[in-house]
């Protein structure tokens, strides 16, 4: 693929998303890959001039690119969407149509995107489990099995720093 500063690439379903320097993000149709194509490239009427990552990400039924795009910060990029694309939206791999949504200025270059860890199990924002990933053998867990995950005697389970705090304390005092 000609792409004068290919600097990474996600793959997600039959896309390719390169992070593409100051050609933005070079989105290619990688379903048949030993003849990729290049679907566009995407820069928001110039504003990304500087993409060194990308990565997809999915909230409540739309798709998002997270795009480190040095000098100009951390942008966010509607990658689908079900409200502002209905007929392209449904199939296994609908086209996507980048549309630049927020950016974020940094204190220095954005140079990288971490991933977040895939869950293995995808629930709507009920509670109801819609799909298990890459997994074999397993049931989904009951709303019983789930409270427990984050449950501490009926009440929501949270972590402060008083016990890290303490801990440190008693290692500088050699206790």
């Amino acid at each position: 693929m000609p792409l004068a500063d290919a600097r990474n690439i996600y793959v997600a379903r039959t896309y390719a998303y390169v992070s593409a320097g100051k050609q933005g993000v070079a989105l290619i149709d990688v379903e048949k890959h030993e003849a990729p194509e290049l679907e566009q490239l995407f820069t928001a009427d110039g504003q990304l001039n500087d993409v060194n990552d990308v990565k997809i990400g999915m909230v409540a039924g739309s798709a998002f690119a997270f795009v480190a795009d040095g000098k100009n910060g951390l942008r966010v990029l509607q990658i689908l969407s079900p409200w502002d694309d209905p007929a392209h939206f449904s199939g296994f791999s609908p086209r996507p149509t980048p549309k630049l949504i927020a950016t974020a200025r940094t204190q220095g270059p954005a140079l990288a995107i971490a991933k977040g860890i895939d869950r293995d199990r995808a629930v709507d924002e009920s509670g109801n489990q819609l799909a298990v990933f890459g997994r074999r053998g397993a049931r989904p867990l009951n709303r019983e099995e789930a409270q427990r995950l984050y449950l501490r005697k009926g009440k929501l389970y949270t972590v402060t720093d008083e016990r890290v705090e303490r801990l440190q304390a008693q290692a500088t005092s050699g206790n």
